[in-house]
């Protein structure tokens, strides 16, 4: 018999999602739902699920500390958000009236607003407020069902600053139970003291803070905004290489507010994941399928940006990619 200290027992729907891992086409559809499902646990793992014929055959009671009575319920895995930008501090809200009148995502950010607005409010934040807003926003994410997310930098832009971000993201991790895997994305833009000298920026993200990033053991990724006026596809391409000589997998911002060739470099590189995709083309889409790249769609970022192109979910879907659906 098996041993449990915790059972969950009657649910309406208990969703395995046995099969196979990523889901894609007509896989999506199916749940591997088990109706009347019962659950047990034991040292904090799963060791039985099954029906509740299966439950009484199987599993010992004896020893149960706690019974969950899911009658009329559905018992699913926990969410697991696979973009987020946690450590950051200060506000944008402001910045929705200049959308609300016509402007674009690349005027505000012209005008130092967009994530040079938030850099400048991270900078100045104090590490306690940091952690404080960084657990603050993980008690939420866990109310909402999340068990396990991707947390990114991004908002220190200076060595020294997104060490920072990575630390605290860590310690965070440390006292929360939300899992976190960590993204290094020092390449989010090139900050205003860098802009007259752009290249100079990317020696100081690939030379000094990606070793760094990878000899502190901060993050399992390296991600880079891929969009124009941000980094080219060539300079994308050398960021994430260099993560990847340093151990860090690659993520890319592909393709959000142009079709830029985001999704073709994500392909060409095996990438972990390419995110956003609002103008991702079908030959981009086509090859990140035969490479096996899932695609983060993001439809909560292009609702906030008052974009009036999402992405093409459905044609992701028709041809064969994962996708992935995160908060951002």
């Amino acid at each position: 018999m098996i041993r449990a200290d915790l059972v969950i027992v009657d649910a309406a729907q208990l969703l395995t999602m046995r099969g196979p891992a990523p889901r894609v086409g007509a896989q999506l559809r199916d749940l591997s739902i088990i109706e009347g499902g019962c659950l047990a646990v034991k040292d904090g793992l799963i060791v039985f699920v099954g029906n509740r014929d299966e439950f009484e055959t199987q599993v010992a009671t004896d020893q149960v500390d706690e019974v969950i009575d899911a009658v009329g319920q559905v018992v699913m895995p926990g969410f697991v958000d696979a973009h987020t930008h946690i450590p950051f501090a200060g506000s944008r809200e402001h910045e929705f009236a200049r959308r609300l009148s016509g402007a674009t995502y690349q005027e505000i950010a012209r005008e130092g607003g967009g994530i040079m607005s938030t850099v400048a409010s991270t900078r100045a934040a104090s590490d306690e407020d940091l952690l404080d807003t960084m657990l603050t926003r993980m008690d939420r994410m866990l109310l909402e069902g999340v068990t396990a997310c991707e947390a990114k930098s991004g908002y220190g832009l200076t060595l020294d600053h997104e060490l920072r971000l990575l630390r605290l993201l860590k310690q965070a991790g440390r006292q929360h139970p939300l899992g976190i895997a960590a993204t290094f994305l020092g390449a989010h833009t090139v900050p205003a003291e860098y802009r007259a000298n752009r290249d100079a920026y990317l020696r100081l993200v690939i030379d000094e803070m990606i070793p760094a990033v990878a000899a502190g053991g901060l993050a399992e990724f390296c991600d880079v905004f891929c969009e124009e006026g941000v980094f080219t596809v060539p300079e994308a391409r050398r960021v994430l290489t260099a993560g990847m000589k340093s151990g860090l997998r690659p993520r890319i911002h592909a393709d959000q507010l142009t079709s830029f060739g985001g999704a073709e470099l994500a392909a060409e590189l095996s990438a972990a994941s390419a995110d956003h995709l609002d103008h991702a083309g079908d030959e981009g889409i086509k090859l990140m399928a035969r490479a096996g790249v899932p695609a983060v769609l993001l439809p909560g970022a292009s609702f906030c940006m008052m974009q009036r192109q999402y992405a093409p979910a459905r044609k992701i879907i028709d041809l064969g990619v994962a996708p992935v659906v995160a908060t951002d």
